[in-house]
């Protein structure tokens, strides 16, 4: 399953940014791959390898209705030949039409198991032999993909950024913290990493972040912040602004911006321009970590 790696750095010019005395630029991860793209290659590709390594034929995660790692884990498992199980939330979707996401999701092989919240919560933070017994030997990977291999291979989106000294600042948006677990320790000395929080998770991402240092390198990393101002209310919410904000961005640059995660990022950078976060002088390179949905 190779992906189109490094993949591009592209220079924004915007006044906007440069009254603020901020560079910008993106590092175009959603190029790295067509099905399975941005940070979920990145973190799913090591999980991928000790898979095969370990003889295991099947992956078994979980996730959301719309989740993007539901849909990456099954484009993967299909092109590698192995089966695959998402564990959805809600029993209530078992009856229900399928949306886009999960028909894309069965469309590629993977199995649909439809599981009332409560279940999710039980199986979903770890309590996985059950799933074991059920589904036989198989890679359990988190909801969102985030665990201590995906820490190392999102640690290498920074190593493929020329130049990075102390005035620059690597952004990305934050769900389940192991993309920007990563990126802070990938960083060469004087980088710093902002992360830019998708959903009210003040505290809990913090400490999720640090236990994914610790699992992936046994310490911590202090050359990071989260910023929680901009998650638009919520997961998943896309408030009017944030959207209007978007469409800008796409007319002036020609590119488009996925809504959940990276319109979310690129409007607390254009935010924060200027400020402490981002002082006058300081470069920001902001990780588009995925495409628009289709739909």
């Amino acid at each position: 399953m190779p992906a189109d790696l490094p993949t591009p750095l592209v220079a924004v010019a915007d006044p906007v940014l440069a009254r603020a005395g901020v560079e910008l630029r993106l590092k175009r991860d959603d190029l790295a791959h067509p099905t399975v793209p941005g940070n979920k290659w990145r973190k799913l590709a090591p999980n991928l390898e000790r898979a095969l390594a370990e003889g295991c034929t099947r992956l078994v995660t979980f996730g959301g209705a719309y989740s993007t790692h539901v849909r990456a884990t099954a484009a993967a498992a299909q092109a590698l030949g192995l089966a695959c199980v998402g564990v959805i939330r809600g029993e209530e979707l078992a009856t229900a039409p399928r949306n886009w996401s999960l028909r894309a999701a069965e469309a590629a092989g993977m199995e649909l198991e439809f599981v009332s919240r409560a279940e999710f919560r039980a199986v979903a933070t770890g309590e996985y032999h059950d799933l074991e017994r059920r589904w036989g030997r198989c890679l359990v990977l988190p909801e969102g993909g985030s665990n201590a291999l995906a820490v190392a291979g999102a640690a290498e989106i920074p190593r493929e950024i020329p130049d990075l000294g102390e005035r620059d600042v690597v952004c990305c948006p934050v769900g389940t913290g192991g993309t920007l677990a990563g990126i802070a320790a990938g960083l060469p000395p004087g980088g710093r990493a902002m992360g830019v929080a998708v959903l009210r998770g003040e505290g809990y991402l913090e400490t999720e972040v640090t236990k994914l240092h610790h699992s992936a390198y046994g310490r911590e990393f202090a050359n990071w912040r989260i910023h929680h101002g901009y998650h638009g209310g919520g997961y998943g919410r896309v408030p009017a602004e944030l959207d209007s904000f978007a469409a800008e961005f796409e007319q002036r640059h020609g590119i488009a911006v996925e809504r959940r995660y990276v319109a979310k990022m690129l409007h607390a950078v254009y935010g924060l321009a200027g400020t402490a976060a981002l002082p006058p002088g300081s470069r920001a390179t902001a990780v588009v970590t995925g495409l628009p949905d289709p739909v």
